[in-house]
């Protein structure tokens, strides 16, 4: 028995074929993944396997907003995990009490609730609309509003709230009680809304539907809606919170106030958490028993999560997110003056900004990742733009002139098409 024991030691892989080749013999094929392992990171840099550098413009689809290994966030996690990784929620865990007051004291909310990520946190919200309305209002309105191209998660639930059709395909039947509406179309809005209405979810800017922005009277015209018909008003900020768009949370940018918010991605500088933050009326409608989540607000996660708000507060990341966003926005819309025939829009706000192409935008990602530079495309031509907010002029600098080549080089092939 002794020796087919397999050895605990952690086993080195080397190079990018290897682990690809362990990946595709052994993890559930899921992902369409690039062909590379990256095994190292710094600031706004990636190392594969290989040894091959990379500069960094996903940043973990905006988990990494502190960068990669951010001092603070590593001597955090070093040091809680010599003292306690987890423990049952059955009990009181200190960091989780400081995080959920920091997170209570720079936002409209008055209670938080903490998970493992976005998914679970919308989860979250979508219960706590139902079930406030049963028992808090005493109604029985079940139904949520979201938003086509919307995205609010993988899980059942979150997957149902999502108005994206191709993700849904093969899940059905879905979650009931969802119906969707286009985004930014007050008036396809007010008409939706009926007795069966009981909140509407929205991300406040669409980041996987092709980071889609709001007009500036839009979300206000929907707390006013959901103020006149007694609905919740539920903001989905898990990519967009966390100083994305240059404020700490997305909401801020319109002068609107939801009723719950959820936080994921960025909230913990890479360690997986969700939040959900509400009002003190909202929360009535969650009590002991109604809902829970083993690992949520463990004492490791939220040590990082402290960490990771108080770099973000202390070190002038805001700032650097708005002068930074508004250089590689100049940037951006200077490359598409380039490419007229190439490039439909630029769009967003801070540090997640879009640059939609009149063709698919997957052929560039994948010359981009061959030059050192990884970017994202979400709704097949928009090429998405999320570096961490720790990104330097002279990174920016170096990403666009990676990109213009990559772009040149396209146009070039394009126009040799028959």
């Amino acid at each position: 028995m002794e020796g087919t024991l397999k050895s605990t030691a952690v086993e080195v892989l080397q190079g990018n074929k290897e682990v690809v080749a362990l990946t595709d013999c052994y993890v559930m094929q899921t992902y369409a993944r690039y062909p590379i392992a990256l095994v190292r990171g710094e600031g706004c840099r990636l190392w594969d396997a290989d040894g091959k550098v990379y500069l960094d413009f996903v940043a973990g689809l905006a988990v990494c907003n502190l960068g990669h290994c951010h001092p603070r966030v590593v001597e955090a996690i070093r040091a809680q995990a010599g003292r306690l990784l987890h423990v049952s929620n059955l009990y009181h865990i200190p960091s989780q009490s400081l995080l959920a007051r920091k997170i209570v004291e720079l936002s409209f909310g008055d209670r938080v609730f903490f998970c493992n990520s976005g998914a679970e946190a919308n989860e979250g919200a979508i219960k706590l609309a139902r079930r406030y309305e049963r028992f808090v209002r005493k109604g029985d309105r079940f139904e949520i509003l979201t938003m086509w191209n919307s995205f609010h998660g993988r899980t059942l639930g979150a997957l149902s709230a999502t108005g994206q059709e191709k993700l849904q395909k093969g899940f059905e039947p879905l979650v009931p009680g969802f119906r969707y509406v286009p985004f930014n179309d007050p008036e396809a809005l007010e008409k939706a809304v009926d007795g069966r209405t009981c909140a509407i979810l929205m991300e406040p800017i669409q980041g996987e539907g092709g980071v889609v922005l709001p007009s500036e009277s839009y979300l206000r015209f929907v707390r006013k809606l959901c103020d006149e018909r007694g609905l919740l008003l539920l903001f989905d900020e898990v990519q967009v919170g966390m100083g994305r768009t240059g404020t700490l949370f997305a909401y801020e940018q319109y002068g609107v106030e939801p009723d719950v918010m959820t936080l994921a991605k960025g909230l913990a500088g890479g360690v997986p958490i969700g939040a959900l933050v509400t009002t003190q009326e909202a929360a009535k409608g969650f009590v002991p028993g109604t809902h829970a989540a083993t690992f949520g607000g463990n004492p490791l996660a939220t040590a990082a999560g402290l960490a990771a708000l108080d770099a973000i507060l202390e070190e002038g990341i805001l700032e650097n997110c708005r002068q930074a966003g508004a250089y590689l926005r100049k940037g951006l819309d200077e490359v598409a003056g380039r490419h007229p025939d190439l490039i439909q829009e630029v769009r967003g706000r801070g540090l997640i900004l879009g640059l939609e192409l009149k063709v698919s935008g997957a052929p560039f990602v994948k010359a981009c990742m061959e030059s050192g530079l990884l970017i994202n495309c979400t709704a097949e031509r928009v090429l998405r733009f999320l570096p961490p907010l720790v990104v330097k002029r002279e990174e920016i600098d170096e990403m666009l002139s990676i990109l213009e080549r990559v772009l040149s080089e396209g146009a070039d092939n394009n126009r040799g098409m028959p």
